[in-house]
């Protein structure tokens, strides 16, 4: 080996022996860093009360793991390929990915060709025998763009009397900057992603729009006039509902007097009747208030004409039982779902052989139900009294 080629040989083991050195640093850092955060979620599992998280904090070290769970694979890949020196690690399963993607996303085909399919023996041109396909989840970033809408206008050349033009359709914001695809856009991310809207408005910065969070809440507030009538017809179409499902979860509310959050509440109220031969399309309304008293219940359930209400053991329930009201009080109907989650706790703490015949009745009940959802009353009714009524009974036996 000549001297300029053993130069050549040494530089590249050396620049080698750097990018392994990198990529194991890397790795150790990650690997650190995942090792910190294992410290304090044990710290949280068994350190006094006043080290442990709060429970709305405690998703976020998860996160972090799973971060740097990422930073360590990537660190831990980088190394392999530098110690094998190749550009990619070959993969033992090429096709892992294939099937495991919706089939109503579009697919976008590329086809990566060597760079020479001819024979390095001499022998010509190489036919194909096969390939292997990937497939991964790509997107497309959200693109703004502007609406133009042009009404031409016409007249006649010889009277020059009349002139036509098309009316101008209504908006949501008449005169406005947006249409209502982008209200709607601003409307999801707030009240489905939480997203503020001086948040909205620094990444509508970015795409070079001056939007202020003043202007994002006056669309949306007109647009919350606008579906006010589809709010008023499903909240007729629950008040005529036999059954309604209610349930109440917490909801972190800003308090800029204390520059806090305050904990307020968002009410569901759910008809759903295709489990019980129904044919209608189910309906579902959120109210906010500002605690999870009966008071709150009472007035959103005031003018139903139901009967039954579906609910977890909340003694707030309760007095829905005592109304008064032409239909009478409402009956409650308390769902297994809540009683069975104290057996598998029981259970899981110190096997209790009382909680796991629980579980395996309930089990029973549970494929009753199955084998009956969606099918006439009159066939609920008399598989519960035939099947579920003597497991009922030996449920609560003594």
């Amino acid at each position: 080996m000549s001297n300029t080629a053993l130069a050549e040989e040494i530089a590249r083991l050396k620049a080698r022996l750097a990018e392994t050195e990198a990529a194991l640093a890397d790795a150790v850092e990650a690997q650190k860093r995942l090792e910190s955060i294992v410290s304090e979620l044990r710290r949280e599992k068994f350190g006094r009360k006043s080290e442990k998280l709060d429970q709305e904090q405690f998703n976020l070290p998860l996160e972090d793991v799973e971060l740097a769970q990422g930073v360590l694979e990537a660190a831990q890949e980088k190394a392999r390929r530098a110690l094998k020196g190749q550009g990619r690690v070959e993969s033992g399963t090429p096709h892992r990915n294939r099937g495991h993607l919706p089939k109503h996303l579009p697919r976008v085909e590329r086809i990566i060709e060597p760079q020479s399919t001819l024979c390095p023996c001499g022998c010509g041109e190489m036919a194909r025998i096969g390939e292997d396909v990937s497939e991964r989840l790509d997107v497309v970033p959200a693109q703004l763009r502007v609406l133009v809408t042009r009404r031409p206008k016409y007249a006649c050349r010889r009277c020059s009397g009349a002139v036509v033009q098309a009316h101008a359709p209504a908006h949501v914001v008449p005169g406005g900057l947006p249409t209502e695809a982008l209200i709607a856009q601003v409307m999801v991310a707030k009240f489905g992603d939480h997203l503020p809207f001086y948040r909205q408005a620094e990444i509508y910065t970015r795409q070079g729009l001056t939007l202020d969070r003043a202007t994002l809440g006056n669309w949306v507030g007109r647009a919350c006039f606008h579906l006010r009538p589809i709010a008023d017809h499903l909240k007729e179409r629950l008040k005529g509902a036999d059954r309604v499902f209610m349930d109440e979860t917490r909801a972190p509310v800003l308090d800029p007097g204390r520059r806090k959050t305050k904990t307020g509440y968002f009410w569901a109220i759910v008809a759903d009747d295709r489990g019980y031969g129904g044919v209608g399309p189910p309906v579902v309304m959120f109210h906010y208030a500002p605690g999870r008293g009966a008071v709150h219940a009472l007035r959103f359930l005031e003018d139903y004409r139901g009967h039954f209400v579906q609910c977890d053991g909340y003694e707030a329930y309760d007095k829905l039982t005592r109304v008064d009201r032409p239909e009478g009080p409402w009956t409650l109907v308390h769902c297994w779902t809540h009683a069975r989650r104290r057996f598998v706790k029981r259970l899981e703490k110190d096997g209790s052989p009382i909680a796991e015949e629980a579980l395996r009745q309930i089990a029973e009940l549970y494929a009753v139900e199955k084998s009956v959802r969606g099918q006439a009353p009159d066939a609920r009714l008399a598989a519960r009294r035939a099947l579920s009524a003597p497991i009922i009974g030996a449920f609560f036996s003594p």
